[in-house]
């Protein structure tokens, strides 16, 4: 007993003071430099995860952003007395018909360019033997003008515009995808509303979320839509005063450049101007960029962005930044949903954090408007709420409202 009264005490005495743990900031359970490690190794993971579907992803949100667009027609036909499985088939149909419309009248005037280029093969040749004569007088090599007059075969270009029609199953692929899409995310969209009350009852700043990223990405949708629209209507009638053949593929290929910040006016001129070098030569081509520079370039750089900087709040700069991001995550489609996927990533990590305020001013246009807070922006009587008020209780003070359902 003595020895074992003896055994314990000595244990009880030998573990008496616990040796001492390393300690890390208060606060936090890791070093600081360990977290941001881990943080971006496992944004690393996440972007290479979303860039190997993204010919999943793509679609998916280019569906959901049609479909949070289009829902107001729901929200106001339902107003108006009709059933909800109502509202969903008028509007599945309406996007539907505009949908197979445009890949209708790109697939036909495909179909007439790759009728068309074989045609202008001698006019090629020519301009070609003209361009290798005057590069001879600066110096330059026979190889290399062989080089150069092989690299630019119009008959190349031909098979190009082949491969593009005989691809186009795999766009109707795509395109059934797409449709599927937009029916099923249609129908759940009908009962958005009740979704969104049930998490607002848990998390009201994740509703609030959502309601900022519908409502920044229907304005801009609006926005760019409209002078879209402006811009394809004057440029499909220019190219057809001026003689280029299959204006409306360009004037729909104007269209579509528009959802593509900054740089959508270069891509959408560069088809016809070169169709017009071949059609007429270089005095046609000068006075299809120059058309394109006096339509495209006023409405697209000077007045659509002030629109368009009001209506999301972004930056010029964060807009081309998100513009190669997106392209190089999603490939070609998220050129075109650059500012909406932007805006959804703005929504969930930046206007959800009461500490996130350093990062809203670094890309938000600007701080505030002549006229009052920009769209989107706190209001002028949140800097009085404590940060830990907004954070114990879930409230959102800048949340804009009920979003229309």
């Amino acid at each position: 007993m003595k020895l074992r009264g003896r055994s314990g005490a000595t244990k009880r005495k030998r573990s008496g003071p616990a040796p001492v743990a390393p300690t890390f900031p208060p606060g936090s359970a890791l070093p600081r430099v360990l977290v941001i490690m881990v943080g971006a190794a496992s944004v690393v993971i996440t972007l290479a995860g979303l860039r190997a579907i993204a010919f999943i992803v793509g679609p998916v949100f280019l569906a959901m952003v049609i479909v949070v667009t289009a829902s107001p027609v729901q929200a106001w036909l339902r107003r108006k007395g009709w059933p909800r499985w109502l509202t969903t088939v008028v509007l599945v149909t309406v996007v539907y018909l505009v949908i197979v419309s445009l890949v209708f009248v790109v697939i036909v005037s495909l179909a007439q360019l790759a009728t068309l280029l074989p045609t202008y093969a001698s006019k090629a040749s020519d301009l070609l033997r003209s361009a290798t004569d005057k590069l001879a007088q600066f110096g330059v090599g026979p190889q290399q003008l062989r080089d150069m007059a092989s690299s630019l075969d119009l008959g190349k270009l031909a098979n190009f515009v082949g491969s593009l029609l005989s691809g186009i199953g795999g766009v109707l692929t795509n395109l059934v995808f797409l449709l599927a899409l937009l029916l099923f995310l249609s129908t759940e969209a009908t009962w958005a509303d009740k979704r969104l009350d049930a998490i607002d009852t848990d998390r009201p700043w994740l509703t609030a979320a959502f309601h900022r990223f519908a409502a920044g990405t229907r304005s801009y949708i609006l926005v760019t839509t409209v002078f879209g629209f402006i811009v394809a209507v004057l440029d499909g009638a220019a190219l057809a005063i001026i003689g280029i053949p299959v204006p409306i593929l360009w004037a729909l290929l104007a269209f579509v450049t528009n959802y593509i910040p900054n740089v959508g006016f270069v891509l959408g001129v560069i088809p016809p101007a070169l169709l017009g070098l071949l059609d007429g030569g270089w005095e046609k081509m000068i006075v299809v960029v120059a058309v394109y520079c006096a339509l495209n370039f006023v409405v697209q750089s000077l007045i659509q962005p002030r629109f368009v900087a009001g209506s999301v709040g972004l930056s010029t700069l964060v807009t081309v930044l998100s513009l190669v991001f997106w392209t190089w995550l999603l490939g070609p489609l998220g050129a075109i949903l650059a500012v909406p996927a932007t805006l959804l990533i703005k929504a969930l990590f930046v206007d959800i954090d009461p500490t996130a305020g350093s990062a809203d001013a670094l890309i938000r246009m600007v701080a505030r408007g002549p006229d009052g807070p920009v769209p989107g922006e706190e209001p002028a009587e949140e800097p009085e709420t404590p940060a830990k008020t907004r954070a114990d209780t879930g409230a959102d003070p800048g949340e804009p409202g009920p979003a229309p359902a």
